[in-house]
């Protein structure tokens, strides 16, 4: 039986760090399934799913604990089952100028309808002419089928009006689907 084992990976950025998580898991046997990795002011930061065999998670636990002597801190979870329902997919994408509370009041309005975040990807840059911060976010969104998309949308719109940012609310195209 399999195992699906999700790592957080925090600590100073440095070479070689993707190669000693990989190298261990691999001398374990494991999978390595999908990762969000990057390097966040100095610091790098991932999350990690790997798949192992049932028989050799303390193990692998055991090895990748070892890389918290190499000053990274490592936390590890067994995955769980996925909730079943009916979803659909959401792209969320979002940009206006910097302010605190941004993902905050966002995030707020999709939990008050049901909605999940499964992926959120944001980032603060230069805006082209003035210079300013602008704020950007694209997130990926688990609707419940039953959730009423258009009152999500209108809420959602009220929201970007009130924090001064455009935001597009679009319906994902299934994977494989033609036009």
């Amino acid at each position: 039986m399999k195992t699906s084992l999700i790592l957080t990976l925090v600590g100073p950025d440095r070479p070689g760090l993707v190669s000693a998580v990989s190298a261990r898991a691999s001398q374990c046997g494991a999978n390595w399934m999908e990762s969000r990795l990057t390097q966040l002011a100095g610091q790098f930061a991932g999350v990690v799913r790997l798949e192992v065999d049932d028989g050799v998670f303390d193990t692998l636990e055991a090895a990748l604990r070892g890389l918290e002597s190499e000053g990274l801190r490592v936390a590890i979870a067994r995955g769980g089952e996925r909730a079943a329902g009916d979803v659909r997919r959401v792209c969320l994408d979002l940009v206006g100028h910097d302010r605190p509370g941004i993902v905050r009041e966002i995030s707020t309005v999709l939990a008050c309808h049901g909605v999940s975040i499964e992926a959120l990807e944001t980032a603060c840059e230069s805006a082209s002419m003035s210079g300013e911060v602008l704020f950007r976010a694209r997130a990926e969104l688990s609707v419940p089928v039953a959730a009423d998309l258009a009152r999500i949308r209108a809420d959602l719109e009220a929201l970007a009006n009130e924090l001064m940012v455009d935001l597009a609310l679009d319906e994902a195209p299934v994977a494989g689907a033609t036009a």
